[in-house]
C-alpha cells in the first residue's frame, strides 16, 4: 500500500477517534464538572444515602439484603434490569423492605459505546423491568461506572442523575480487606451519598468483593447508628413518594 493510499485512512481513524472522544469522554468530563442535573448529595444532614449498583445477585444481594434488615436501614438499588428479570424474588423482598430502586442500564454497558437509541433502549428496558416487579417506575439513574455520552442528558430528562459523594473501589477484594472499612469510617455524613457494589460479575470487578464489602458494612453501620447517623432512601431523600 502506497503512502498517498495510506493518508487518507489515516485522516479518517482521526476523524473517527476525535468523534468517539467528544462523543464519550469529553461528554461524561462536562457533564461531571458542570454538575449538570447531576446530584451528588442529598439535603440532609447526619444523614447517608447508601446505594447499591449491579444488582441484584444471587447470593450477595441476599446477604446484603440482611445486613440492612438486622440494622433497619433503608437504601437504594441501582439494578441492572436483566439481573432483577433473572432474581424478581430479590427485587420483590427490597421492595417489601421498604428500598428505593434506580437504573443502571438493562445490561451493565458503558454508554460510551452506546448509540443514542441504544442508550434510550436499556433506560426504558430497566425502568419497564422495574415496574413489572415493583408496581411503580423509578426517577432515579446512574450510569454504569459513571459514564455518559453526547445524548445522556436529552434522554434521561425523566431522571434525577445520582452520581455519589464518595466511591471506595469496593469492587477489589484487597480494597476491601485493608481500607474499606476505615474509608467508610472517615467519609463525612453531610448528606453523603456512598456508592458500593452488591455484585462482582462486572468487568474490571473481583468476584468474590462483595463478601468482603458485606462485613465492613455491616460493622460500619453498627458503629454509625451508635453515633446517630442517619440512613436514608433517595425516594425519601427527595420526597418523590409524595409528590
Amino acid at each position: 500500500m502506497s503512502a498517498g493510499s495510506v493518508e487518507p485512512l489515516v485522516g479518517i481513524l482521526i476523524v473517527i477517534t476525535g468523534i468517539f472522544f467528544i462523543y464519550s469522554l469529553v461528554s461524561t468530563v462536562i457533564i461531571r464538572l458542570l454538575n449538570l442535573r447531576v446530584i451528588r448529595r442529598i439535603p440532609q444532614d447526619e444523614t447517608i444515602a447508601l446505594t447499591f449498583d449491579d444488582g441484584p445477585h444471587p447470593v450477595y444481594t441476599r446477604a446484603l439484603l440482611d445486613v440492612l434488615e438486622k440494622h433497619g436501614v433503608k437504601a437504594t438499588f441501582f439494578v441492572v434490569g436483566e439481573h432483577a428479570e433473572q432474581y424478581p424474588e430479590l427485587i420483590n423482598r427490597m421492595k417489601v423492605e421498604g428500598h428505593s430502586f434506580g437504573v443502571h442500564h438493562y445490561r451493565h454497558r458503558s454508554s460510551w459505546f452506546l448509540s443514542p437509541l441504544g442508550l434510550k433502549n436499556q433506560l426504558d428496558k430497566t425502568n419497564r423491568v422495574i415496574k413489572q416487579l415493583t408496581g411503580e417506575e423509578t426517577l432515579f439513574y446512574r450510569p454504569p461506572w459513571g459514564h455518559f455520552n453526547l445524548f445522556s442528558l436529552l434522554f434521561t430528562k425523566r431522571y434525577r442523575i445520582v452520581i455519589w459523594s464518595h466511591i471506595f473501589k469496593d469492587w477489589k477484594v484487597k480494597e476491601c480487606k485493608e481500607h474499606l472499612l476505615r474509608r467508610l469510617n472517615e467519609a463525612d455524613t453531610s448528606g453523603a451519598i456512598f456508592i458500593l457494589h452488591d455484585s462482582g460479575s462486572t468487568t474490571g470487578a473481583d468476584e468474590e468483593a462483595p463478601q468482603y464489602m458485606l462485613k465492613c458494612l455491616d460493622a460500619y453501620i453498627e458503629d454509625a447508628l451508635s453515633r446517630n447517623i442517619q440512613f436514608i432512601t433517595l425516594d425519601d431523600a427527595f420526597k418523590l413518594k409524595e409528590s
